[in-house]
């Protein structure tokens, strides 16, 4: 059985006393095991992280630049086989696992423009004879810990930013599926960059809690249920790290009656069902305003039972299983407990049958649902699409708005003036406009509001560079020593 290591100051580790397997969702077999790292496991690549530090920091941003044009090549070139790794551990099926990757290569891209993003400024005579000039340096060892639904497209949102910043990474993705991370690592050290500075550590609590206690981290990125999100915020904030952790969400789609309905039920299938709704972008509810409701929900319900679900590796499939049987198991404890709380349930994906050991469920499309029940309320992270039936549109803000998630949100209308009071008044990190899953480009930055977000930045692009550096400010003045003088009162600019 294949052993998936650590990989720490360039080396593959994979000495360990414990071991998680790792699933093919598509059998439910296990194909490979993955070394869990100790206390002491992580505490070596953070102290790789550490001794990098000082050579990566001095590295010309000319070279740092270079080695992210490496990188984007070797992982379009590659990417076949990264695509492959995804489906084999995720599920997803070829296709998503793709775009996926191209995703996440946008920030790599944006990583590119280094030399122009970390660029400070420059005043001359602020006062006589004094200059002021800013920089902006990097935080120092930083951590990053992604989630098991993106296991390429995240880690190259994080370590892209921080890398390109002059930070060094130790990076923990999910055990679920870890092999990615590996991958990655090996790419960009066949690109250039020296030992050390990117390290993988394999790993479940007992990593997370090293690397949160540890003095050489500071600062932690996160991506992952609310619950986690926030006791990560807290306890890394309480021993004075910089954090951002993104959390759960609740993602709504309001469709208002003029809205296109074919555009309408196509979006909500793609939003909702793609990569068995594993995605913190997934439209979980459709928002029906009055007239449309009855025509929506039965064009999404045709629509739906002409998917087909099947192994990722099959070119016909356009939905694959889930991570888990558990977490299959706990989707469709959704779905059977939807009708008791006064829901109708339109497609059951528990009726769909497959041949397959695998962790496969088919869709779910739930109408007539309603704020407290746990269809509506929970973050279920399947292939379940609830639809909450209002008259009005000031109906569909304030339900929207009320949800203690602030990922994304979406409106489908050919009314412009509506499309902008909507998006005036929703509040949302994210907001599409007849798009479905607004993920911004990577030029933009990434980030919900409430519960969706812990911190004060959003992720990649922009608010990226903000998060991995600290900005300096120097004052300097070459003064002719005839004009010295001893004066106590306050520094004033004359």
């Amino acid at each position: 059985m294949q052993t998936i290591p650590h990989f720490i100051n360039g080396e593959h580790v994979s000495d360990a006393e414990r071991f998680a397997p790792v699933y093919n969702p598509a059998t439910g077999a296990q194909e490979k095991q993955v070394v869990l790292a100790s206390t002491a496991q992580v505490e070596d690549a953070i102290a790789a992280a550490a001794g990098a530090l000082p050579g990566w920091r001095a590295t010309s941003l000319a070279k740092r630049t270079a080695i992210f044009f490496r990188v984007r090549q070797l992982i379009e070139e590659r990417k076949g086989e990264l695509a492959a790794i995804l489906t084999s551990e995720h599920g997803k099926v070829l296709s998503d696992a793709e775009g996926e990757i191209n995703r996440g290569l946008e920030n790599i891209e944006f990583a590119t423009g280094l030399s122009h993003m970390l660029k400070g400024e420059r005043a001359e005579q602020v006062s006589s004879g004094v200059d002021v000039h800013s920089s902006r340096q990097p935080v120092g060892v930083v951590a990053c810990i992604t989630p098991f639904n993106f296991p390429a497209m995240v880690p190259l949102w994080m370590i892209g930013s921080a890398l390109a910043c002059g930070n060094t990474v130790l990076l923990k993705p999910s055990e679920k599926d870890p092999s990615s991370a590996v991958f990655i690592a090996e790419l960009f050290a066949e690109a250039g960059l020296p030992s050390g500075v990117l390290n993988v550590v394999q790993g479940d609590k007992e990593a997370v809690d090293a690397i949160l206690d540890s003095q050489e981290v500071k600062a932690i990125s996160f991506v992952g249920s609310t619950p986690i999100a926030q006791s990560i915020y807290a306890r890394a904030a309480e021993r004075g790290k910089r954090v951002q952790a993104l959390g759960g969400a609740k993602n709504h789609m309001v469709v208002l009656p003029d809205a296109d309905l074919s555009m309408a039920a196509d979006a909500a299938i793609n939003a909702a069902y793609g990569s068995a709704g594993e995605r913190c972008m997934a439209v979980s509810v459709v928002v029906a305003v009055g007239s449309i409701a009855d025509e929506l929900v039965e064009a999404i319900a045709e629509r739906g039972r002409s998917l087909v679900i099947g192994a990722g590796t099959d070119a016909t499939s356009q939905m694959g299983p889930l991570i888990t049987r558990e977490h299959r198991d706990k989707v469709a404890g959704y779905v059977a407990g939807a009708a008791n709380e006064g829901a109708t349930v339109v497609l059951d994906g528990r009726e769909h049958a497959f041949d397959s050991d695998g962790f496969f469920i088919g869709v779910s499309l739930i109408d007539h649902v309603k704020p407290g029940m746990r269809v509506y309320d929970d973050e279920i992270f399947g292939p379940v699409l609830s639809v909450v039936r209002v008259d009005t549109y000031d109906e569909a803000v304030a339900l929207t708005n009320a949800n203690e998630f602030g990922n994304g949100v979406a409106i489908f209308t050919r009314d412009g003036g509506a499309a902008r009071q909507f998006e005036f008044e929703i509040e949302a990190g994210m907001v599409g406009v007849n798009v479905p899953i607004p993920v911004p480009v990577g030029s933009f930055s990434f980030g919900g509001w409430k519960n969706s977000l812990f911190g004060d930045t959003h992720m990649y692009g922009p608010d990226s560079i903000r998060f991995y550096t600290r900005g300096k400010v120097v004052t300097t003045r070459w003064p002719d020593p005839a004009q010295s003088t001893i004066d106590l009162g306050f520094p004033q600019v004359d």
